[in-house]
């Protein structure tokens, strides 16, 4: 199970909200729940991996609100939806706009949990992708140009030679690379160079 990383529950039914939680702690999930759209995005720390679970109709942000402002803040959240008043062009939109699932209430508990375990498995994903986007940022035009050369496999002399610079100094420029990656091989690093690859428009 993935109960490692955080669902929230969101649903404006006090009743609702408790028996989904009570449902998915006994599936191992670490649940925290709120009553409203606004007070999950004012209080949940959106920009890490988890999942959360959306009702439609509720006061204050509707559920395809909540689901246009994690969008819009580039969150990593796995969402899915569970609404008592769905219909299939709502679920075929939500779908569309990148939900991992839609269900209507009442809902199978089987089903749900394993829709928790691929948004979760899908949110760590963007996550680590998000990361390595960051990273690959922060990296100065002779680390890009460094890097581009390690990930084609390239020795540390071919390397310096083809940049111009001494063993040493690319050294310390491998090792800042790695840094800031958190990789701890060549290999982690260049799995982390394809994630940034994956996102567009990045161009790399």
């Amino acid at each position: 199970m993935n109960n490692k990383l955080p669902v929230y529950v969101v649903d404006d039914d006090q009743s609702v909200r408790e028996s989904l939680s009570f449902m998915l702690e006994g599936y191992d999930f670490a649940v925290t729940s709120f009553s409203d759209g606004q007070a999950f995005i004012d209080n949940a720390p959106l920009n890490q991996a988890g999942c959360v679970v959306l009702d439609s109709r509720m006061p204050k942000l509707r559920g395809q609100q909540v689901h246009q402002q994690l969008t819009e803040v580039g969150s990593p959240l796995g969402i899915i939806f569970l609404t008592g008043h769905g219909d299939v062009p709502m679920a075929v939109e939500a779908l569309k706009l990148g939900a991992v699932d839609f269900f209507q209430k009442p809902v199978d508990g089987d089903k749900l949990a394993a829709a928790i375990e691929r948004a979760c498995d899908i949110s760590r994903q963007k996550a680590l992708n998000l990361s390595a986007f960051t990273a690959y940022r922060s990296l100065t035009v002779r680390e890009v140009e460094i890097l581009n050369l390690v990930v084609q496999g390239k020795r540390n002399q071919q390397i310096a030679d083809e940049v111009c610079v001494a063993i040493r100094t690319l050294e310390i420029h491998k090792a800042n690379i790695m840094k800031k990656f958190s990789a701890k091989t060549v290999a982690e690093l260049v799995m982390h160079y394809s994630a940034v690859k994956a996102l567009e428009p990045l161009s790399v």
